[in-house]
């Protein structure tokens, strides 16, 4: 279902809702999510209903549960893991006089909900008669607090608009909801049902506290809320627990023109080790510490850490408001993913939604980080040490597999592997690569020396010796990795994936690199003078296939020897594919799944001739349906080195808007975290010709007719660096630090504080356009066409 601009205007600091679209309410429960890397809420209604998924979820909580196979297979995937949908704390029911406050009974008058960028807050504003003609007008914040980790706070309000009324307000704590059953999507999340048992629930005053334990993984988590009353006249109450629910009921007459405010305090802690006793008196402080505050403190402090975050992060794009719109709203839900994950994943849906269950992917390390790195360097940190605290797991996982160094698993949210299905999943090896690319790309832009030491170089040694493993030598010395899968899921179990090869070629090296510089840190993990010779040989004679026939780099060995997909007779409802044909069909054909070969040539560009670029990029855009959201960004970027920028303005623009056009169709299961850093990256490395090599920032910006003016910063070895790209010329200034030495166009330019630097842009080079797969343009474009 499409998201209409007249119900959700394009406005450059929010997204708001001006009418509610019942027929929209799984997609805006994503949509108006509110986290901060630590504990996410889902946009539902505050009464709680009508609802899809209920939503509350605690990153790193799971529950298992076995994988089923048909046949099983040594080396299998042993147990699943899915985020639990937590204790729900967003509750607050209305009942005016008699009637319930309820959008299908009476008429709601006004709705608006909006969340402001700038701020942090859930707006939403309600006028409503009931079926007896008693109106009111309620009015609800909520924020999830970026400074108070395990804190969110909701203001409500109800005013009486024409006469006296007796109203009652019922704030809940409830816990085992019941939501959706599972579907047939297997990008949603699986339904776990009731896996929370009860361990206590204590009521005192205005407070309660309910704690639980998931059933299979025994991790313990309380939640705990309490209430403040701002009133006119006497207000009853009453406070009950039971093992599942919590409720604080208030009682009390209104007058026109003197509403009530009810102050909700939410607060949140788990732990697989900690006693429930730890956790609860955990929760009885951070709530003490909420109250000494008050909402309007905490809104305080919400707005001055995204002042602070958008003066480092913003990305200005003049002459297109719905995409200007849009790049605010994946810089605001990137920070909701990452800004206190502390060590923990970040996941593909972030906190937004149980899609993919809630497992962190290679996404985090390809796209997310490399955006993190620039803007929330210490997010970007603690992401990889995530990595590296699950790094035993994945050298127990390697052993398992028969193989030397660390497996990393495919996906994931406490470090075993999650995948059930082979050849997507575990055969993916280039997440290792993903990871040491991660680490190399953070420790060049902010020099972190220490994490190198300490815990980077662990994670390029053990992926640098699967490698290894997995490789070998032809007589001809060339260095080969056979039975992998690449990026594009819909070619599988190949021989010599060139984005593998790379990218395993670049680990390589920067694992040699760092054992030379830290010897004894390296003797720790075992390294020796012999193994680091071997991976620098590696990394210098892996093989690149490339058809000489064509004059094009192959995606694998055999990829161009297929036969090619039958574009013409697959119908657009047919797509995305894998919903609707064998996997086996699609591996044996010619048909991209997303960006693969094109990924390498974004991220391991020095390895290509522009020339070499202009042509797999055009022969590899009519074989690509992206039935990925994770394709469009990584297009953009290329498309523009190579000469068709409005098309990567198309291809930058489905990125933006995959979630607020909801252009895959399952943004009800959570946002897609990687495609909202990939539109980030479109803009910066697409349109901002941004690009990274030995440690050296480079740039060839152009801009799309549509565009007159684009900005941005980048964080640099502790500078901010202000790139400001209008039609003619690119200006680099120095917000904050020291100067920096770049590149723009091949010329080297020393950017001084203080001393703006400003040149020319280079003559747009004028291109055939490209066609893709039928139905397969640009989301957007197809859009606006129709």
């Amino acid at each position: 279902m499409t998201i209409d601009l007249e119900s959700f205007p394009p406005e450059p600091w929010c997204v708001r809702e001006t009418r509610l679209r019942p027929d929209l309410l799984a997609q805006t429960e994503s949509i108006f999510a509110l986290a901060n890397g630590h504990l996410g809420l889902r946009g539902n209604l505050d009464e709680g209903e009508p609802r899809v998924l209920s939503g509350t979820y605690l990153n790193g909580l799971y529950e298992s549960y076995p994988l089923m196979y048909g046949e099983r297979g040594f080396g299998f995937a042993e147990d699943g893991q899915a985020v639990v949908n937590v204790t729900d704390g967003k509750l607050i029911r209305l009942l005016v006089e008699d009637a319930p406050f309820d959008i299908h009974r009476g008429t709601l008058e006004h709705h608006e909900r909006t969340l402001d960028f700038r701020t942090g807050i859930l707006t939403r504003e309600v006028r409503w008669r009931s079926e007896a003609g008693h109106a009111v007008r309620v009015t609800s914040r909520r924020l999830v607090s970026f400074a108070d980790r395990s804190i969110a706070a909701i203001s409500y309000e109800v005013e009486a608009l024409e006469e006296p009324l007796r109203v009652a307000i019922q704030s809940n704590l409830h816990a085992n909801q019941e939501d959706r059953p599972e579907g047939a999507d297997p990008r949603a999340g699986k339904a776990l049902g009731d896996v929370l048992d009860s361990l206590l629930h204590l009521d005192h005053g205005l407070r309660v506290v309910l704690a639980h334990r998931t059933k299979r993984s025994q991790i313990t988590l309380a939640a705990g809320m309490e209430h403040v009353i701002a009133a006119e006249g006497d207000v009853m109450t009453l406070t009950q627990s039971e093992p599942d629910l919590g409720r604080v009921t208030l009682a009390l007459a209104l007058r026109p023109g003197r509403p009530v405010r009810l102050t909700k305090l939410l607060a949140y802690h788990w732990s697989a080790h900690q006693s429930v006793d730890w956790l609860r008196d955990q929760v009885d402080a951070s709530l003490e510490s909420a109250l000494a505050q008050g909402f309007d403190v905490l809104a305080e402090r919400q707005r001055a850490y995204l002042d602070d975050y958008w003066e480092r992060a913003d990305v200005e794009l003049d002459g297109d408001p719905e995409v200007q719109q849009a790049l605010r709203f994946a810089q605001f839900h990137l920070l909701q993913a990452s800004a206190r994950a502390e060590t923990r994943a970040i996941a593909a849906k972030g906190l937004t939604g149980p899609g993919y269950d809630g497992h962190a992917f290679w996404d985090t390390e390809a796209f997310v980080l490399p955006v993190l790195i620039h803007t929330l360097p210490h997010a970007a940190r603690d992401a990889l040490r995530w990595r590296y605290r699950i790094l035993p797991l994945a050298t127990e996982r390697a052993q398992q597999l028969g193989l030397k160094g660390a497996a990393m698993p495919w996906r994931t949210i406490h470090g075993e592997e999650c995948s059930g299905y082979w050849p997507a999943g575990t055969a993916a090896f280039h997440i290792n690569a993903d990871i040491a690319y991660a680490v190399e790309r953070y420790v060049a832009a902010t020099g972190d020396e220490d994490f190198l030491r300490e815990e980077g170089i662990a994670l390029l040694v053990q992926s640098a010796r699967l490698w290894m493993h997995l490789g070998h030598f032809d007589p001809d010395g060339h260095f080969h990795i056979h039975g992998v899968t690449g990026p594009d899921e819909y070619s599988a179990l190949v021989d010599d994936n060139l984005f593998t090869n790379l990218m395993a070629a670049r680990n390589l090296a920067a694992a040699a690199d760092a054992a030379l510089r830290f010897r004894s840190e390296a003797a720790k993990l075992g390294v020796v003078p012999t193994e680091v010779q071997s991976w620098q040989r590696a990394a210098d004679a892996v093989y690149v296939p490339f058809d000489e026939r064509l004059g094009i780099h192959a995606q694998d060995q055999d990829f161009l020897a297929h036969d090619v997909w039958d574009f013409e007779g697959t119908r657009p409802d047919q797509y995305p594919l894998l919903l609707h044909f064998p996997y086996f069909e699609l591996y044996r054909k010619q048909v991209i799944k997303q960006a693969d070969l094109v990924l390498a040539l974004h991220l391991c560009g020095d390895r290509f001739t522009y020339e070499e670029k202009q042509r797999a990029f055009e022969h590899y855009e009519s074989l690509t349906v992206r039935d990925s959201s994770l394709s469009a960004a990584t297009q953009a970027v290329v498309a523009a080195e190579v000469g068709h920028v409005e098309l990567a303005y198309d291809y930058l623009a489905e990125a933006a808007l995959m979630d607020i056009h909801d252009l895959n169709h399952n943004t009800q299961d959570g946002v897609h975290i990687a495609s909202l850093a990939g539109a980030i990256i479109a803009a910066t490395a697409g349109l901002g010709g941004m690009r990274e090599f030995d440690h050296k920032l480079e740039f060839r910006p152009r801009l799309p007719r549509d565009v007159s003016r684009l900005a941005f910063s980048v964080l640099q070895r502790g500078s901010r660096l202000r790139v400001e790209v209008r039609r003619d010329e690119a200006t680099y200034t120095i917000r904050e630090g020291d100067a920096l030495t770049i590149s723009h166009y091949g010329e080297t330019l020393e950017v001084a504080p203080g001393v703006p630097q400003t040149r020319p842009i280079e003559p747009e080079e004028d291109r055939p356009p490209v066609s893709q797969p039928p139905n397969c343009e640009p989301k957007i474009r197809r859009e606006r066409e129709h």
